[in-house]
């Protein structure tokens, strides 16, 4: 049996966990993400891999990581709540300290990937995967593999224009209308509040209790949730598109969302769309990320075999 340290970084708190290539965790703990430095980044990493390599000899680092990761270059783009991962080679830099083979991927590219080898997308091909919460996120995966792009922007759904571009050179957004902190946004200018002071369950909470301003704000980002999967779902032709982040375990989400789009499915009848929730929770982008690193071992290994017939 192989065992792998891989980590989730993200822009609070660093999710560890030692586990072994069927994608069983032995252990997991979590640290406070350093703010200060890349060094004290990379330090941190560092410990980590050597407490691991005191129970076993580990074959690699695979790692979950915010902004557009370059997993052939180890270059991160875009922006993140840790400044000092973009610009630097952080693959490289890691593999020089701890001396083990590292693989990075973005922190939403994991979450498919774990739904993809052992989750809720286990039996397809390709699917899309969006992940809601303050915005939008997402990936591809086509045969298995998630499509990076030209820019590294493949699967950011939640920047799809959607209402008012005409009106606003910005336009309305996925993001900006069916993500969480976009119907907390419409929420509070509808009531007159601070968005400060809500946050999605009370959101929800004031629609069960029976305020009509709120349920008719929740039924519009509802609706146009539903636009939003329904045109992706021309476009890519999925055979499953799946719905992670917190808003999507509340009871009959999913479902609610399946009823939209079957109506709007009209007299399309070949037409499939199948919406189904995320199997894993916290722990996808650490699931997700050693299949990434599984992957690309794979890869190296098939590609050196045939050079060497």
């Amino acid at each position: 049996m192989n065992y792998y340290a891989v980590l989730d970084v993200g822009g609070s708190s660093i999710k560890y966990a030692l586990m072994n290539e069927s994608g069983e965790f032995i252990e997991k703990s979590s640290i406070p993400a350093p703010k200060e430095s890349l060094e004290l980044f990379v330090e941190q990493v560092h410990f980590i891999v050597k407490q691991y390599q005191k129970i076993h000899d580990l074959k690699g680092l695979a790692i979950s990581m915010p902004g557009a990761v370059n997993v052939e270059t180890g270059y991160i783009a875009g922006l993140s709540a840790l400044p000092y991962i973009h610009g630097p080679n952080i693959k490289e830099l890691l593999q020089e300290r701890i001396q083990l083979t590292v693989e990075m991927e973005n922190d939403a590219n994991c979450a498919a990937l774990a739904e993809g080898w052992i989750g809720a997308a286990k039996d397809v091909m390709d699917y899309l995967c969006l992940v809601i919460g303050t915005g939008i996120g997402g990936a591809v995966v086509l045969n298995k593999n998630i499509r990076h792009g030209k820019n590294q922007f493949c699967g950011e759904f939640g920047y799809m224009i959607m209402e008012d571009y005409l009106e606003n050179s910005e336009g309305e957004t996925l993001s900006s209308l069916a993500a969480v902190g976009g119907l907390i946004n419409k929420v509070a200018k509808r009531k007159g509040m601070d968005p400060d002071s809500l946050n999605g369950k009370k959101v929800f909470e004031l629609a069960e209790n029976g305020d009509a301003e709120v349920k008719s704000e929740i039924d519009k980002f509802m609706k146009r949730l539903a636009v939003g999967i329904y045109n992706l779902q021309y476009m890519l032709d999925p055979e499953k598109i799946l719905i992670g982040g917190a808003i999507s375990s509340r009871e009959g989400f999913i479902e609610q969302i399946n009823e939209i789009l079957f109506q709007m499915k009209r007299s399309q009848n070949d037409l499939t769309i199948q919406v189904e929730r995320c199997q894993f929770g916290n722990d996808s982008n650490l699931i997700g990320a050693l299949y990434h690193f599984l992957q690309r071992q794979s890869a190296d290994e098939k590609r050196e075999a045939i050079l060497n017939d």
